[in-house]
This record gives C-alpha cells, structure tokens and sequence, in this order.
C-alpha cells in the first residue's frame, strides 16, 4: 500500500521481523501480530519498521500527551500523516528532511551527557576514597602487626649488631611519593620519561656520598641502586668476572659474610656467590680471633683469585688493609672491601678507611651508616697508580680503571629493574647527616658504649672473642659458661633482649655454635650511654643464669628447653625490668 504525498509504501512483513518494544498493546489476530515495513522513496533513508496497535481512546490519549510534553516540543517540528489500514485509523509522524538523525543524536547525546557523567564522578569518588584511605581502615590486620612490632621495639633492649633506628627525616623520604616513579637507567640516561627530579635526587645523593667519606669524583664514582649490599656485591662479581672465575674472603664461620662465598662441611653452595663462582676461604686464628694473614697469603698465592674480599659480617678488630693490598698485587687480583657493618665508623673517622687502598669499596646504608635498607657500590676511576705492580698489566693492558661502565651495566640492567627512588632520596638524606659534627659525636658514642659493654662483661669473667673490640661489636664466647648461642638467644628474646647467635672456632679448629653477637648502634641511636650499657650487661648475665637452670633441669634439646621455658616465672620478672628500663628511651622518629 502507497501514500503518493509522502512517497512512503508500506508492506507486510513476517513476524520475524524487527520487533521494537511498544508503547501501546498490539492487536491480535489469532494471536499472530502482523508488522508493516514503510519503505521511503529516498535511497538514504533507512526501512521504518511498525507494528498495528489497538486504537486509543480520548482518555489514553490525554494521558499520553501528559506525560510526553518535552516530546510534544519536539513533534511540532514534524510531519504527521492519516491513513487506515484493515479498517484501523494510523498516524505517521515523520521528521522533516534532514532532521531524523540530528533529533535521534540530540536524544542520545543528552543522555550520554547526563548518566555517564553521573557514572563517571561516582566511579572517581570511588577511586579517590579508596587511594586515601588510613593504613588503619584500608588494612587493619597489617595494621595491627605493624604497631605489635613498634611496641616491640620500643619495649626491648635492641643488640644485633646489623639493625639501627633511622631518624625520623629518612622515614618521611622512605614512605613518600618517591615509590610511584619507575626509572630504570642512570641519571640522564633513563628508560621512561619524567625522570629530571629523580634525577636530581640520585645526582644529589652519589655527590653526598662521596662526601661523606672524603672521595674524590675524579678518582671515585658510586653507584647508588643496588637492593642490598649483597646485590651490590654480586654486581661487581657480574661485571667483573666470569661465571667459574675465583674469588676469596673470609670463611662465614670465621666471621665473613656468605655472598662472599660459602660451602658447607658437606660440599652444599650456599649463596649465588659460591654457585656462579669458585670461592676458597681464609681463616682467623683459632687461639687469636684475628685474621691469619701469613696463611692468607699463602692461599691466595695458591689460588690466584680474580677478586680479593676484606671485610665481614662478625669482626670485631680492624682490618689491615695495607697488607690485603700487599697480597692483592702479588697475585693479580681486584681488591675489594665490605664494609657494611663499618661503614658509618668509617665515614666518621672511627674506623681505619679502607679506600687508600681498595679497588672497589660496598657497603649496606643502613646499620651504622644509619640510613634506609639497601647497598652501596665505590669503585674507582681514572689512571691507575704507577707502583701497582701486576695490577697494572691486567686486562687489556690499559693504565686507567675500567670499573665504573662494567660497574652500573651489571646493576642494571643484568642484575635489577628500576631503582627504589625513595630508599635513594633517604640515603641522600642520612648521608647528609653523615657529613655532619652530630653524626661523627654519635659514632664515637657508638664505640664508647661498645667499649663499656665489653668492660662490664669480661669483669663478670666472660670470655670475649679477640678480648674486646675495635668497633660497634663483641663477640661473647658462652662455652664457658656451659650455654649455647641458639638457647641464650632465645631466653634473651623471650625477656625482649634481641641479639644474634653465631659459630666460633674452638682451639681445634672446629666449629662450635656457642657465641652470640652484641652490638651496640641501635640503643646509642635511643639515647643510651655507658652507664646504661652496664644495666644492660647485668640482665644479659642474669639470663646467663637463668638459660643455665633451664639447661641443668630439661636437658639443650631443643624441644625439652623449650618447655622448661614456659610459664617460668623468673623469664617474666626479667623482662618487666627490661621493658621498664628500655621505655626510658624513645624511638628515633616515632617519639610523638
């Protein structure tokens, strides 16, 4: 069927047809709606699809015109046809010209401009609530340990040689927005874009670095990145040796450290250290404690290393770093010092420096450096000294150090990803303390406490490995007094004394785990003096005492000492003195 005015046929359709939802009932024929199909005459204009509807009475339609009046305002820009169809009145309203696709986009883009943009607050309001949210309501469980560890902290009596309290400026820096920034390369050399400030941060704290421990930047570079000081130095093993090349420090049980190479009696590799490379130890002295240097030699020369290691993580003396340099020249190899549990002794003069004479200086930045966890890699640069004997004939035959490129290559990007900018922004700002006359009265302080404590123990007749100390650390041999270090450790800690077992050689030669380690930064870092080092060698000696009686009445098995530890009454008289003594000092930084 036609309409001629309007240029419009329309026709029967099946029922499968496009069926959109009416707004008014349609009629059924045998239960079978029929649809029509209005064809326009014009090629561009798409089929109207429609269906028959039953025919409104006045009342519906005064009720549909009601409710529709902003369509209405839109209908009058409208053509409206009549024609009938099987007896049935019809209106067709069809948009003039030109104007069906602009009213049908109008229509959609107010909606698109009311519902999403209503969406889209809700959906930042979300968001933003989330991101702001207090560690105390977005996670309370971790919440809720974090505050069981500081009262930890501040209710014991802090002695691992390893662990220290940062000041307050480093926290602020460690826990800021410096973590959001991914900047994987060097300064002015970086993989992302946005890096100028981070930039400056890392160039601030290399400078400050070298400051702090009287380096030249024309002899010395630094390399701030390293996660750690044992990532530090398997950096310089990557970008110096090759996988099988030789390395030498000092045995673990003696007092090293394991990411300089271990193997344990049965053959075990225990660090990466000793998997990728081969590492053969020197030893201390059994009888003495100080390093054996004659037989040190002696292996070195033997074993030719690529890379000679002074320092460790259980000395309590000085190095003599003049003969490692010695040693180092005779049989061809880099001469690298850790410094990790010196280093801020070091920086303060406290310490002989090892940089006169080491090619390559580590280092934690925290423990008595006093700074965020992470490590810290020196090396020199420049011409080589002329008087450096097989030194100078190595590589390539070259007369200036070629450290720094192989250097930063195998921190990254061989070894790590982007560097944690807010552990570098807070070293930059413990090294700027380091620099500083407070920081070189707090180091001396360090020793003195080191010093007292030692002084207290041996009046006490304890047996102190080297008898005594050079730095911030003692070595307390327990054999004579009948103890392990595994059982004393944990009595002490069961009073809120923390300290750390360790292995010592007996006259023989063989290990033995009956030491402990003290040490003495962290309580010097809550403000404790000589005077109150003495306190503190009493209640070691009481727990002595205490370790003893549980040990003579349920045997050193561990699972029968352990019981012996429960509900014992003199355990908790120890540690309310303890908490009582220790809560005298506040935390550095969370003192509020």
């Amino acid at each position: 069927m036609t309409h001629t005015q309007s240029n419009l046929s329309i026709g029967f359709l099946s029922h499968s047809s496009t069926n959109p939802t009416p707004r008014r009932p349609r009629i059924a024929d045998d239960d079978k709606p029929f649809s029509f199909q209005i064809d326009s005459a014009s090629r561009d204009a798409p089929p109207i699809p429609l269906q028959l509807m039953d025919q409104q009475t006045k009342e519906e339609i005064g009720k549909e015109e009601r409710e529709s009046d902003d369509e209405e305002r839109d209908d009058e820009e409208e053509e409206v046809e009549e024609f009938r169809i099987l007896g049935h009145s019809m209106c067709l309203k069809r948009r003039r010209d030109g104007e069906s696709s602009v009213s049908s986009s109008s229509y959609s883009s107010k909606r698109a401009s009311i519902e999403p943009v209503i969406g889209l607050e809700s959906r930042r309001s979300a968001v933003r609530a989330w991101g702001n949210q207090p560690l105390c309501v977005a996670d309370p469980d971790v919440c809720g340990m974090m505050e069981k560890e500081k009262q930890r902290q501040f209710k014991g009596i802090e002695l691992i040689a390893s662990e220290n309290f940062v000041c307050r400026a480093v926290m602020e820096a460690l826990g800021s927005h410096l973590t959001n920034k991914y900047s994987e390369g060097m300064p002015g050399a970086r993989y992302y874009g946005g890096n100028q400030f981070i930039d400056e941060i890392e160039t601030l704290c290399c400078e400050r670095a070298l400051t702090a421990f009287g380096l030249d930047s024309d002899n010395w570079g630094v390399n701030v990145q390293p996660y750690s000081c044992t990532s530090a130095n398997f950096a310089v093993y990557t970008g110096l040796l090759l996988p099988g090349d030789r390395i030498m420090g000092l045995d673990t049980p003696s007092g090293g450290n394991t990411s300089h190479g271990y193997y344990t009696p049965n053959g075990r590799k225990v660090s990466g250290a000793s998997i990728f490379f081969e590492s053969l130890p020197y030893k201390i002295n059994p009888h003495t404690g100080y390093v054996d240097y004659d037989k040190l030699e002696e292996r070195a020369l033997d074993f030719r290393p690529k890379i000679l290691i002074c320092g460790g993580s259980s000395y309590p003396r000085e190095w003599d770093y003049s003969r490692f340099r010695q040693i180092a020249d005779k049989c061809g190899a880099v001469l690298m010092c850790d410094m990790a549990q010196i280093s801020g002794l070091i920086a303060a003069k406290e310490c002989v420096s090892p940089f006169d004479y080491c090619d390559i200086v580590t280092s934690t930045t925290h423990k008595s450096l006093r700074g965020p966890r992470g490590g810290i890699i020196f090396y020199r640069k420049g011409s080589k000294p002329r008087k450096r004997g097989i030194l100078l004939t190595q590589g390539d035959g070259s007369d200036r150090y070629d450290f720094e490129d192989k250097i930063n290559f195998a921190v990254f990007p061989a070894l790590q990803g982007g560097p944690h900018n807010n552990h570098i922004a807070a070293l930059a700002v413990a090294l700027k303390q380091v620099a500083t006359p407070e920081y070189t009265a707090y180091m001396q302080q360090v020793k003195k406490n080191a010093q007292a404590l030692g002084s207290a123990l041996l009046r006490r007749n304890c047996k102190l490995i080297t008898g005594g100390t050079d730095n911030h650390m003692l070595l307390w041999d327990l054999r004579p007094l009948g103890l392990t270090g595994k059982n004393f450790e944990k009595v002490c800690e069961m009073c809120h004394i923390t300290l750390n077992k360790i292995a010592i050689f007996d006259d023989n030669g063989t290990i033995t785990p009956g030491g402990v380690r003290l040490g003495t930064p962290a309580m010097t870092s809550r403000g404790c003096l000589e005077a109150d080092f003495e306190t503190m060698a009493d209640f070691l000696l009481r727990v002595v005492q205490i370790t003893s009686t549980v040990q003579k009445e349920h045997g050193k098995l561990q699972k029968a000492f352990l019981k012996g530890l429960q509900n014992n009454k003199d355990i908790v008289e120890v540690r309310t003195r303890v908490e009582n003594f220790a809560t005298q000092f506040a935390l550095p930084g969370l003192d509020e």
